[in-house]
């Protein structure tokens, strides 16, 4: 078990594990959703998961682990603006990923 220190809103600090659940994610992991194969069509950040899956050939919900370990102590734009930068990714797939990702933390 790997033990790390995060700074979050206004400086507080947590200590997360990698192994909280068992499966080495952090205790902050946000789950992809099911996506029908038939059906109404996903809305909102949702209806981009399968393009982003396509497009970028890693599933989704390592993108949603990678982005939500990088709000840990970053805004929501420098998350967009790695994502773009460091993996080559859209803007609206980068800002899909981290729109659900933060709406989800926040709930």
């Amino acid at each position: 078990m790997t033990l790390r220190v995060t700074s979050g809103a206004g400086g507080a600090r947590r200590a997360t594990s990698r192994d909280d659940y068992g499966d080495g994610m952090s205790a902050h992991r946000v789950t992809a959703p099911e996506l029908p194969a038939d059906g109404p069509a996903p809305k909102g950040p949702a209806s981009y998961f399968p393009s982003i899956e396509r497009t970028y050939g890693r599933p989704v919900q390592e993108w949603l682990d990678l982005v939500a370990d990088r709000l840990d102590d970053h805004r929501h734009m420098e998350v967009v603006s790695w994502l773009k930068a460091e993996h080559g990714m859209g803007h609206g797939h980068a800002n899909a990923l981290v729109g659900y990702v933060r709406r989800a933390l926040d709930a």
